[in-house]
């Protein structure tokens, strides 16, 4: 009778341990749940003021709370011969000198004042970036390639050899509309402005060719196009320990349909609006997006053809194809400094 009593005993304790074990792992599968719910709704900061000023360029730059440490590359577009509305030195140079940066650029793929170099350090004299700043043209010793995450288009990102140099980089991008892009923020410029010239030819042409000769003849493919865009800026994001030794800033100032490169750019139709900054570059163009969509149009305030550039591009399909290869989210919180 006692044995018997025993076995029941051992049973019903197997019986508890298997419910306990069964509701241990249902817990932790309803954890796990909630954790993967948890990421996919998570929000990046993207903060903005409405001041464009130097000032508030190096108050944003701190407000995003990642010190610029080591070697700092600065990547702006130095601008088209014949541009007006590229970012100034008077306004990017405080925080230029805070960092103890050097700007950096790489050559143009297509005809103009910055497609050789002894052209491009002409313009950079010109429009007053030296000798005010240490400036660097990071292909003008040669390229190499970095690893892409996402091969759809592209196979490799072909990318000055000078970046080797930078231990940190601040992507300072002037946003506006692109003639074949749609829009150029931050992913424009970490992906097309930090290629050499043959490096664009692969990102605009999605990998066809690799070589800047007879480039405007293949681009068919304006998906691909900006896919590659996206792949390449992942690519320079995770060059900089996955983005933990890079921040993100755009300037909406001076904007036309037209980008930087252009030489004789369209008539700017929209008031500036302020610096956006985050440490996502996904959530940061899309919140400069949303602001031009979102404007009330005025009679000194016409956001109709920079809205009609993106869309008639696709533009926003660079952000899209950014989210979608996990370089960010388009989930943000706009955070105002000012306040």
């Amino acid at each position: 009778m006692r044995k018997c009593f025993t076995m029941a005993a051992l049973l019903l304790a197997g019986v508890l341990m298997c419910t306990s074990c069964g509701n241990k792992n249902a817990a932790q599968a309803a954890n796990e749940n909630q954790q993967t719910e948890d990421s996919m709704n998570t929000s990046a900061k993207v903060y903005v003021t409405r001041d464009i000023s130097p000032e508030s360029l190096v108050k944003i730059y701190h407000a995003l709370g990642r010190e610029a440490q080591g070697r700092v590359a600065v990547k702006i577009s130095t601008g088209e011969a014949g541009n007006p509305n590229y970012l100034k030195p008077e306004l990017i140079g405080q925080l230029v000198d805070e960092v103890g940066g050097t700007i950096v650029e790489c050559n143009t793929a297509y005809e103009g004042k910055r497609m050789t170099f002894e052209d491009h350090w002409q313009v950079i004299r010109d429009h007053g970036f030296s000798p005010r700043f240490n400036v660097d043209l990071m292909d003008e010793e040669g390229e190499f390639q970095i690893p892409v995450e996402d091969t759809t288009n592209i196979k490799y990102d072909i990318v000055g050899s000078h970046l080797k140099n930078y231990d940190f980089m601040i992507n300072l991008a002037h946003f506006k509309g692109h003639p074949m892009g749609g829009l150029g923020g931050v992913l424009k410029n970490a992906s097309i402005g930090v290629a050499s010239a043959n490096g664009k030819a692969n990102i605009h042409t999605a990998g066809y060719q690799q070589v800047v000769e007879g480039l405007w003849e293949h681009v068919e493919n304006q998906d691909g196009f900006l896919e590659s865009m996206a792949a390449a800026a992942q690519a320079v994001h995770n060059y900089f320990g996955r983005g933990e030794r890079v921040v993100y800033i755009d300037v909406m100032n001076n904007m036309t349909v037209d980008c930087d490169c252009v030489d004789q750019p369209e008539p700017v139709r929209l008031k500036d609006y302020g610096i956006l900054a985050s440490l996502d570059p996904v959530a940061l163009d899309q919140a400069c997006v949303d602001i031009i969509f979102n404007m009330q149009p005025s009679e000194d305030n016409d956001n109709a053809p920079l809205k009609e550039r993106i869309n008639s591009r696709h533009g926003t399909h660079t952000i899209d194809w950014a989210e979608k290869i996990g370089l960010g989210t388009k989930k943000y919180e706009l955070i105002n400094i000012d306040e």
